[in-house]
């Protein structure tokens, strides 16, 4: 996926501010208006003057995209940083009235194609001279632990708004926000009114927090599943044992059969993220072979050679 550099499509400089993009989106729509046009690339080139168009002219699109940092370069091969706008705050959807369908999959990487975190379009429901202010929407990180024990937890949230120079600026503030035990990734937690201010003395919109996970060094979650990989010594796995298992929830006793071999998965019941039905929590064996840097070491895997009529190629026909 190739980078694009939105400033760069419609001929303005990254400190423009939101009244010379937007005449500079209108004299390039203009120009490349595919009725009007007689560029050979008129239609390709009005679409993508419209995508750079749909975030430049959102301040917190443009925010966002800013954050990227200003080293990339048009065409540079381009991969999203993980958890780019994780805490940043955005109102409404991803998509305001344009056609999002001819938009690149640059801007699809960044934004998604229902908004940003499929997030849903906020409030704005009119009532005579009020309004309800916007819903607002971020994504945010926590530990897994957090999802089992749940917790109370200082979220710092960046959004954006215009400065007297016309360009957006970035604000933050802090929340405290209760994790519930048993929040899932993907899941939301609502907060009711703070989200966007309301006009005329109507009700703020609601926050709505995206969660994802933190990645963990021990565990991978699937769902309400959780997955370890678990080393075990060769002769735990072939002659059975009781080991200790790290869980989020603490230590418990695996139990493991006789020959197993490595990549066996073993399944601890319930052990997932807690639920009315609770996830399972899965141990896949890793078989860890000791080294061979001692005399006695080294006796062992010749005793172990002696005694065993074992090919680990068999199943190769070699």
């Amino acid at each position: 996926m190739e980078f694009k550099d939105y400033y760069q499509i419609l001929g303005v400089s990254r400190e423009a501010s939101q009244d010379d993009i937007k005449r500079a989106y209108r004299k390039m729509a203009r120009k490349y208006h595919p009725d009007v046009s007689q560029e050979s690339d008129a239609e390709a080139r009005f679409k993508e003057v419209g995508e750079a168009y749909e975030v430049l002219k959102d301040p917190e699109k443009r925010a966002a995209y800013d954050q990227l940092g200003a080293n990339w370069q048009a065409g540079q091969d381009f991969r999203p940083p993980p958890n780019w706008d994780q805490g940043f705050e955005f109102h409404g959807g991803g998509f305001t009235d344009a056609d999002a369908a001819g938009f690149s999959d640059f801007f699809e990487s960044l934004f998604g194609h229902g908004g940003f975190g499929g997030a849903q379009r906020g409030g704005g429901a009119y009532q005579g001279f009020r309004a309800q202010g916007e819903d607002t929407h971020a994504r945010i990180l926590i530990d897994l632990e957090d999802a089992y024990a749940g917790a109370s937890r200082a979220i710092s949230l960046k959004h954006t708004e215009l400065g007297p120079d016309g360009r957006p600026q970035l604000k933050e503030r802090t929340l405290n926000v209760r994790i519930p035990k048993g929040v899932r990734q993907g899941q939301h937690i609502r907060l009711a009114g703070q989200g966007g201010a309301g006009i005329g003395g109507g009700q703020a919109g609601d926050l709505y927090l995206e969660i994802e996970f933190r990645p963990h060094a021990l565990y991978k979650v699937e769902g309400k599943d959780v997955y370890l990989e678990l080393p075990v010594a060769p002769w735990e796995a072939a002659l059975g044992a009781t080991v200790k298992v790290p869980t989020p929830a603490g230590t418990v006793d695996l139990k493991l059969p006789a020959n197993s071999s490595g990549g066996r998965k073993l399944r601890l019941k319930g052990r997932g993220i807690p639920a009315r039905e609770s996830g399972d929590f899965y141990v896949i064996l890793q078989i860890a072979l000791p080294k061979a840097d001692t005399d006695q070491a080294r006796q062992a895997y010749e005793n172990c050679k002696q005694a065993l009529d074992f090919n680990p190629r068999a199943g190769l026909g070699v």
